[in-house]
């Protein structure tokens, strides 16, 4: 009974650190969107929204009035059901919803937002 007790700790204790690595990975995407909007000549500012959970995480605002919200993802998550609903509400009213999870993809947001307003 202790050996078993043992090995649930360990495999408890796995889980538990590969969320944190997930959430580092979540957060350094999260700073290069900052970094990356800022070089645009934009701002990306946390977005809360206090009794209405399951609003993405930033919005995304660029020169020319150009805005969009960005929902942050540890690299190969996907986004919670109640999440997924909100996004659909906000496409629903026509603005733009992006699920971040790669580095990579930060730079096609961004062009796709403000490319086409100079």
């Amino acid at each position: 009974m202790c050996i078993y007790a043992r090995i649930e700790k360990i495999g408890l204790l796995s889980i538990l650190l590969s969320r944190k690595e997930y959430g580092m990975r979540e957060k350094q995407i999260e700073q290069k969107l900052v970094q990356e909007s800022r070089k645009s000549g934009g701002i990306c500012p946390k977005f809360t929204s206090p009794g209405f959970a399951g609003m993405p995480d930033r919005l995304l605002l660029l020169p020319h009035g150009r805005m969009a919200f960005v929902e942050l993802k540890a690299p190969g998550q996907k986004p919670r059901p109640l999440q997924a609903a909100r996004h659909r509400l906000l496409r629903g009213l026509g603005f733009r919803v992006y699920v971040l999870d790669d580095e990579g993809q930060i730079e096609k947001i961004i062009s796709e937002i403000g490319g086409d307003a100079l």
